[in-house]
């Protein structure tokens, strides 16, 4: 996806996040994110999004730091204010994004075309992970279209996946195949005691999951069980486990 599309979705999905939240109010549970409810998620991403437009104010070699998570959402706007806020932090980040030149070396944490590149597509990501979580709160989740939802694979399984933050607790290396029915792609993820390794295209494994690129989109970063999301299991079912114990992408205090 290029950069543009990428800045798109993000004003799409951002917008869908707000109304989603303020359909559901505040206090609502959200079930995809076990102890939250909607302010906290909210909270929780618009101070995201401020957070990655410091991080293209000037380009410069290392992060602007920032608040812990734990600190968010103690803080913030009371909740009659917190949809504007939210919806004014959103809206400066996708005007950031498109005033931004795609040449300078902002910092980044991903490998990609141009730090721009990164933040577009990690922004999108994100807001749109997180959309999901908010239309949670209301007892249903709409789908992604197949190449964004396929595009959000592949940042997960080429991008953080092989980090250091990814430990396998396994004894021998063995394949989880990640097959999309709808899209032309396809990942290996070798979890193995050394930690997580990722190819892309065919290749043997000793589970595959098989389904829409929207429901392992969703399956992959934890935000349903493959029943319900109508993903097939087939081989050795334990490894999806393994997987949701070998990666953990969460913002630390």
């Amino acid at each position: 996806m290029e950069i543009t599309e990428h800045i798109e979705t993000l004003e799409l999905e951002g917008r869908r996040l707000a109304e989603a939240a303020e359909i559901a109010g505040p206090g609502t549970p959200v079930p995809t994110c076990p102890g939250w409810a909607v302010r906290d998620l909210v909270k929780h991403l618009g101070y995201v999004h401020r957070w990655a437009t410091e991080q293209l104010a000037v380009p410069r070699p290392e992060m602007v730091g920032g608040a812990g998570e734990r600190e968010v959402l103690e803080s913030g706007p009371k909740d009659d204010a917190l949809l504007a806020w939210f919806r004014a932090g959103h809206a400066t980040l996708v005007d950031t994004l498109r005033r931004a030149d795609p040449s300078l070396p902002y910092w980044s944490f991903l490998p990609a075309p141009s730090p721009l590149a990164f933040w577009a597509r990690r922004q999108a990501h994100e807001t749109a992970v997180h959309r999901a979580d908010a239309e949670s709160s209301l007892g249903g989740i709409g789908a992604f279209e197949s190449p964004f939802a396929a595009d959000g694979l592949d940042e997960l399984l080429t991008g953080f996946a092989p980090t250091e933050r990814a430990r396998a607790v396994v004894e021998r290396r063995r394949v989880l195949a990640v097959e999309p029915d709808d899209v032309p792609q396809r990942w290996l993820i070798g979890l193995g005691p050394d930690g997580v390794d990722i190819t892309a295209g065919p290749g043997g494994h000793d589970c595959a999951l098989r389904g829409p690129a929207s429901s392992l989109y969703l399956l992959m970063w934890n935000r349903g069980d493959p029943e319900l999301l109508g993903v097939e299991v087939a081989g050795e079912a334990e490894l999806l486990g393994r997987w949701r114990d070998s990666l953990q992408v969460r913002w630390s205090d």
